[in-house]
């Protein structure tokens, strides 16, 4: 009897998803309402060494995750304003650079330092409430490049790089990461410069997503077609979210058959 318990115990950690990073989050659910607004009211501030930080104005219903975020070349955060937004409405701090050239990553980097600090800092409003064990990373273009780059530092668990210019090691990528691109994108053709490093990620679990239409300035504004599919996966990566994780993993995962995709695919480490 002791023995068969073992294997139950064995048998029952084997089949513990790869990808799950993160244990069940107390930030509300959304139902699966991804590209619909979150359930937190938004409030912005200048970090005062290079971000503009989005987050939840109230910050004590739960412990909230990071995403770093990198501007495509010649952009600011207000480029991508209402993304981010949206993003801090359903539960993340969102630590934007503000630079128009992120692809080394160090600004991206430096937010998440900002935050760790304010994260211990008495009497500020993130004291306490920062979940730094789930840290996520994304950026578009030059952006998405910088995301690889961020995503090589230890903290950094999951990336999204949207359309990412040809910077970053995908070797140094640790934790996973969901490749996106456009299927009429000009500048980030996706079968020469984004599926290469879908295909180059076999470390790791990693998804790959063409969003059927999309140009190279589809993710700017309110992130158009990514933005339901980004929010879903940060939540299921970096908040454990079981309806999130639903849409990436399992044989009817729901953007498997989803039309939104001109090609959509998932290496074995997902599935």
């Amino acid at each position: 009897m002791r023995v068969l318990s073992a294997v139950v115990v064995v048998l029952g950690a084997l089949l513990v998803p790869i990808t799950a990073s993160a244990g069940p989050s107390a930030c509300p659910s959304v139902g699966t309402n991804w590209s619909g607004p979150g359930p937190f009211a938004v409030t912005s501030e200048q970090s005062g060494v290079g971000h503009t930080v989005f987050r939840p104005t109230d910050l004590t219903t739960c412990s909230h995750p990071v995403i770093l975020w990198g501007n495509g070349t010649g952009a600011t955060p207000d480029n991508y304003l209402q993304l981010l937004q949206h993003l801090a409405s359903h539960g993340f701090i969102v630590a934007a650079a503000n630079t128009e050239q992120s692809g080394s990553g160090k600004e991206m980097l430096a937010g998440l330092d900002w935050v760790t600090g304010e994260n211990s800092k008495p009497g500020s409003p993130y004291a306490g409430h920062v979940d730094l064990a789930h840290v996520g990373a994304s950026g578009h273009s030059q952006g998405g490049a910088g995301t690889v780059q961020a995503g090589a530092d230890p903290r950094v668990v999951s990336t999204v790089p949207i359309e990412p210019g040809p910077g970053g090691d995908n070797g140094k990528l640790h934790g996973s990461v969901f490749w996106l691109a456009g299927q009429f994108d000009l500048i980030v053709l996706p079968i020469l410069l984004v599926l290469p490093r879908y295909q180059q990620s076999g470390h790791i679990p990693a998804v790959y997503g063409e969003l059927a239409g999309a140009t190279h300035l589809t993710p700017q504004g309110d992130g158009g077609g990514f933005r339901g599919p980004i929010t879903a996966w940060f939540r299921y990566q970096l908040m454990g979210d079981a309806q999130a994780r639903a849409e990436f993993v399992g044989q009817n995962c729901g953007q498997c058959g989803s039309k939104a995709w001109s090609n959509f695919q998932r290496n074995a480490k997902v599935q």
